[in-house]
């Protein structure tokens, strides 16, 4: 199995390949993550378990490609996000996690 590094390098690889990276847009991508992840929810609602994990692959991919449009490093967006998120308080409501507010 390939290291993460190595996917995502192979990820930007061929979106430069296919021209996202040279023609795309930050916005038209992220409407790409929106229909994968509309698909996610379909998979999960069949409990299609190749599906979710097609679905859950496309949406790194997506993910991936924006973070190299915007000039990011992904692990540092990950890390910002823990950072955010380790120190938040709340609860568990109908089967997800609801915040504290401030």
């Amino acid at each position: 199995m390939r290291s993460y590094n190595e996917l995502e390098a192979l990820v930007i690889t061929w979106a430069h390949q296919k021209g996202i990276l040279d023609n795309g847009t930050p916005r038209a991508q992220a409407g790409k993550t929106v229909e994968e992840v509309q698909e996610l929810i379909n998979a999960i609602d069949t409990n299609n378990k190749a599906e979710i994990e097609d679905a859950l692959g496309d949406i790194l991919v997506t993910i991936i490609i924006q973070a190299e449009m915007q000039g990011l490093e992904l692990i540092k967006c990950l890390e910002s996000a823990y950072n955010v998120i380790s120190k938040r308080t709340g609860k568990m409501v109908d089967g997800q996690f609801v915040k504290d507010d401030k």
